[in-house]
């Protein structure tokens, strides 16, 4: 069933459908190996393995001269962030760069990753399971479809996002606690990261994914020409690294304003574009 009316006509949302096809899609992701496996091993990494490595090894890191690698990086932080590492030894202060300062940006890559792989999944594994045309002749609006595949994906990113965070900051804690002589984490930065910016980067993955996904035949296909969504987080790495742009509360907050209206024009231009006929005709 299409959308009716004329364009720019206010259009009636069932939200029981909308929670109806993500409880769909949610429970598919969750018996398939191929999406499970990436949304839980990426995060253990990033959350669990490196940092743990970070805060129970920062010790032999400072003796072994891994202050030298580090200099350039603090060097080149605005004199404001330097100054929240006056009174630490080394060790805090590799543990403080690198998990509080370094890793921040790489965490955004949880969020984006769950919500395109899920995305990437949400037609063209459809078209794979067989189970697309049914779905496409169901009485739902084009509207209806969308959104509930926009929920679908993003709601389990946002979920993981967060419980990533809960964990980060436990092992953070636990692993770095001698070296820093107490709790240290979160900040305010990692804050409002976690709930401002990592939802609206979320979304802007798997709007992307899911325009994609409606137009390729295969789960793979849409992955791989999704995958490109990271590298604006990847860029945000290296801009760091390169000293170009700093993670503090008001960076935060201006790059995820900016997202946000993304997801906003990705929203408008998906729901004016998305044609459950097109797709029929390509199937």
């Amino acid at each position: 069933m299409s959308d009716s009316g004329r364009p720019g006509r206010m259009i009636a949302i069932n939200w029981r459908t909308l929670r109806t096809l993500a409880s769909r899609d949610l429970k598919v992701v969750t018996r398939s190996k191929a999406m499970m496996l990436p949304m839980v091993i990426v995060p253990l990494i990033f959350v669990v393995a490196l940092p743990a490595a970070v805060g129970l090894f920062a010790p032999q890191m400072a003796a072994s001269g891994e202050m030298e690698d580090l200099a350039s990086f603090l060097e080149m932080m605005p004199a404001s962030m330097r100054e929240s590492f006056a009174g630490y030894n080394e060790a805090q202060v590799i543990v403080v760069a690198l998990l509080e300062h370094f890793f921040a940006p790489m965490f955004l890559i949880i969020p984006v990753m769950v919500a395109s792989t899920i995305a990437a999944g949400s037609f063209a594994g459809e078209k794979e399971r067989k189970t697309l045309e049914a779905l496409l002749h169901t009485p739902t609006t084009d509207t209806e479809l969308f959104l509930g595949k926009l929920l679908a994906s993003w709601v389990p990113a946002f979920t993981v996002g967060l419980s990533a965070f809960v964990l980060y900051a436990l092992v953070v804690n636990l692993s770095a606690w001698q070296v820093m002589g107490g709790l240290f984490f979160p900040n305010a930065t990692w804050v409002t990261l976690v709930l401002w910016l990592a939802p609206a980067a979320a979304g802007v993955g798997l709007g992307t994914m899911i325009l994609v996904s409606s137009k390729v035949n295969s789960f793979q296909d849409a992955y791989q020409l999704g995958s490109l969504v990271v590298l604006p987080v990847i860029l945000l790495v290296f801009g760091q690294l390169a000293g170009v742009l700093y993670l503090n509360v008001l960076t935060v907050l201006a790059i995820g304003l900016f997202l946000w209206l993304v997801d906003a024009v990705i929203l408008w231009f998906g729901i004016r574009t998305f044609k459950r006929s097109e797709i029929i005709a390509r199937l």
